[in-house]
């Protein structure tokens, strides 16, 4: 089944045919991996490189790496006449139906990627697709950076076959989030298999050589399909470093690591989950922005080094910065605020973000106007002060003559506004905002989808 996760309008395509052949271009570990397994499928896959040796060892049914599984795999496929190998890519292409290509993207010298095997391929399939009349589709199956696919290998594609995505061929990005040592287990037990399509026969081609592993695919745009690679494999690394941060941290404590941590992933409702993990404004409240310092301050005295952990805050900083640029660069002397709390439901006060880009707002003379559905002029923001009196700037500055911003209702405060922003998700701002011509500065994703969003509407990450 297609979870259809973008544009409105790109319906499912059916088909009925057989199963379709493969070749695939780069028989490196990704390649390797993938021709034993979609073998394993029952395709006939046709793996191709311009290394001899490779070609040899997948020829004879041999893993030219080690991974547990693929010898079996790549044998059996061999023995069934499914898996063959080549150096030809033209004459590989021409003979299958659709080519996955899984070549090498290594760092440039510059530190970005290295395109070079990425065209070659390019081209090969463009002069195979010159000499086709039937309908072929290319996956990329390799890290590169958004956009590389429709920037990049499509023209060169169209360039050499004189044909055009998405009407005489398709052109997929389809990610993939194989572990090396358990790489067979995971193509066949998938924890997601993602499909950015140009078109909806290219889409369903793919999810049909899927559809015996994962009938669940997350269709959506190619472009955001690249990016997910990108993020899986940023987000690892940050839970790799995050996890060795707090060993450092333990261990002059003389505290477990491994048992903290094994703690703390039994929760999946907010440390293992979606929770937190959808860019927005800056955190804080009573606990993060307190939390954090302390752990920097506690491994500044043992004399520990957190780069990670100390990277939260300035970040975090960062985030209120790019709100408050946004802001000035409308020219306003007049700004709406929509929502006081660090969160939405509570009338905490305490280091919310938005009160440090209100008081940068007021010292250079800008008239700011606010509303929460919690916070009113009762609202004992003096008892909220005394608690982060040395951390909390902004409430500290507005703390004086907050009550005197409040307007009755949201409609109250935007009239007359020069521009709004708007810090909480709800649907009386969804509905206030939506018929303005004034800039909108939405921190928080008011719509969850772009098409639904104002024009006027503008966010830090959207």
């Amino acid at each position: 089944m297609l979870q259809n996760v973008v544009p409105k309008g790109f319906e499912p395509f059916t088909l009925v045919e057989a199963r379709a052949a493969i070749s695939v271009i780069g028989l490196g570990y990704v390649g390797a991996v993938s021709t034993g397994c979609l073998a394993s499928l029952g395709h006939r896959v046709i793996g191709v490189d311009v290394d001899p040796v490779k070609i040899a060892q997948i020829a004879a049914g041999q893993a030219p790496l080690h991974e547990a599984g693929l010898d079996a795999l790549l044998s059996q496929g061999v023995a069934d006449g499914l898996v063959s190998a080549t150096d030809d890519i033209v004459a590989a292409v021409r003979d299958t139906d659709v080519t996955f290509v899984s070549v090498g993207t290594p760092t440039a010298p510059d530190g970005g990627c290295d395109m070079r095997h990425i065209l070659a391929a390019a081209r090969g399939i463009g002069q195979a697709l010159a000499g086709k009349d039937s309908y072929h589709v290319v996956v990329m199956r390799c890290s590169i950076p958004p956009g590389t696919t429709l920037g990049v290998m499509v023209p060169e594609i169209e360039a050499a076959s004189g044909k055009t995505a998405g009407q005489d061929f398709g052109i997929c990005f389809n990610p993939e989030f194989l572990r090396e040592g358990v790489a067979i287990a995971d193509f066949h037990a998938p924890p997601k298999t993602v499909i950015g399509a140009s078109d909806p026969r290219a889409a369903a081609t793919l999810a049909r050589i899927y559809d015996r592993v994962d009938p669940n695919i997350l269709l959506t745009s190619i472009e955001v399909a690249e990016m997910v690679k990108y993020v899986d494999n940023v987000w690892h690394a940050t839970k790799v470093t995050f996890a060795n941060e707090i060993g450092r941290l333990c261990k002059p404590l003389g505290v477990d690591s491994h048992e903290v941590m094994n703690i703390f992933v039994q929760d999946t409702k907010l440390n293992l989950s979606p929770y937190y993990l959808k860019p927005g404004f800056a955190y804080g409240g009573s606990c993060l922005p307190k939390e954090v310092r302390a752990v920097t301050h506690l491994a500044a005295d043992l004399g520990v080094s957190l780069p990670l952990i100390e990277s939260l805050g300035p970040s975090n900083r960062t985030q209120i910065d790019a709100a408050l640029e946004m802001v000035r660069a409308t020219g306003a002397r007049r700004v709406a605020v929509l929502g006081l709390a660090f969160k939405p439901g509570t009338d905490d006060l305490r280091e919310s973000p938005i009160l440090d880009v209100i008081a940068a707002l007021t010292e250079a003379g800008v008239e700011v106007v606010a509303h929460d559905p919690a916070v009113t002029a009762q609202t004992r923001i003096e008892s909220q002060l005394a608690y982060v009196q040395h951390a909390a700037p902004g409430l500290r500055r507005l703390a004086p003559q907050l009550a005197g911003m409040l307007a009755p209702d949201a409609e109250t405060a935007v009239q007359g506004a020069d521009a709004v922003i708007v810090t909480h998700a709800n649907e009386l701002y969804r509905r206030v905002v939506a018929p303005l011509v004034q800039p909108v500065i939405d921190v928080v994703r008011l719509f969850k989808s772009r098409a639904d969003q104002p024009p006027a509407l503008c966010g830090i990450g959207w």
